[in-house]
């Protein structure tokens, strides 16, 4: 069983969705202190009080991952809150539609600021501290099936998630040997909250879009965030051995497969 007894977690995107869930996970799993951030204050304030009710040492900082010091603030903010990082969980970001068309630089930035960007710097961060204390750490970050090539309308969020999925082998092959740990989650389509607002309300689907959508899947259903964390657990724990640069694909297709 995936276990991170007496670990130390910052877990980015945490208020809801697949980044909640995975904070959830962590502290069922015997985490020790938890920093958690998102965009909302209500939702990431909860939280932490939940968590802190069983037990979990839980904190939440707000932060908007677009603003080119918050990586760097929420590593220094986790270091000063409970000594240490042993565990980083990317799993942030922004899911806007624009084709290779209809793209324009402002939503290039914006994509790319907070889905590549940040996560890049804060596994600089992170690493930097993990190696500082010697005693190594691991990181996953949640990326997409979206990284192989993505819809028409997902050419910059499919760019982004493809600049992190080769970050993420990049930071593994070269933290080897400080045994710091990089693996990545190449996420299929999952009900979230924010997934749903997407379909019904964005893409103008309405609330018979989740029906449908399951109607059409092999398994019957779309992945539950639930699934997510529970992978993500096992990559962050020890059950995952020496495993680094793995981009595993979470999915009910196969890529490069035909019918």
């Amino acid at each position: 069983m995936a276990r991170v007894d007496g670990k130390v977690v910052l877990v980015t995107g945490a208020t809801q969705g697949i980044g909640r869930a995975i904070a959830e996970a962590l502290a069922g799993a015997g985490a020790d202190g938890l920093l958690l951030t998102g965009r909302d204050a209500g939702r990431g304030e909860a939280l932490a009080a939940q968590l802190g009710s069983s037990g979990v040492k839980a904190a939440f900082v707000v932060a908007e991952l677009g603003d080119i010091d918050a990586p760097r603030m929420l590593v220094a903010e986790c270091l000063a809150r409970f000594g240490r990082i042993d565990i980083l969980v990317n799993a942030a970001g922004l899911t806007d539609r624009a084709s290779v068309l209809d793209a324009d630089p402002v939503l290039w930035s914006k994509l790319f600021d907070v889905n590549a960007r940040a996560p890049f710097f804060l596994m600089q961060a992170a690493i930097a501290a993990m190696r500082e204390r010697g005693q190594g750490g691991a990181i996953v970050n949640i990326l997409s099936m979206n990284a192989h090539c993505g819809g028409p309308d997902l050419a910059v969020y499919a760019a982004t998630k493809g600049a992190l999925a080769t970050l993420t082998r990049n930071a593994a092959n070269a933290h080897r040997f400080d045994r710091i740990r990089v693996n990545g989650i190449n996420v299929g389509w999952t009900d979230t909250p924010a997934e749903r607002v997407m379909q019904a309300e964005t893409l103008g689907q309405g609330e018979g879009w989740i029906a449908a959508a399951n109607a059409a899947l092999p398994f019957g259903r779309l992945l539950a965030a639930s699934e997510v964390a529970n992978l993500a657990l096992f990559l962050a724990s020890d059950a995952a051995g020496p495993m680094t640069g793995a981009l595993i694909d979470q999915e009910q297709w196969v890529v490069g497969a035909k019918g």
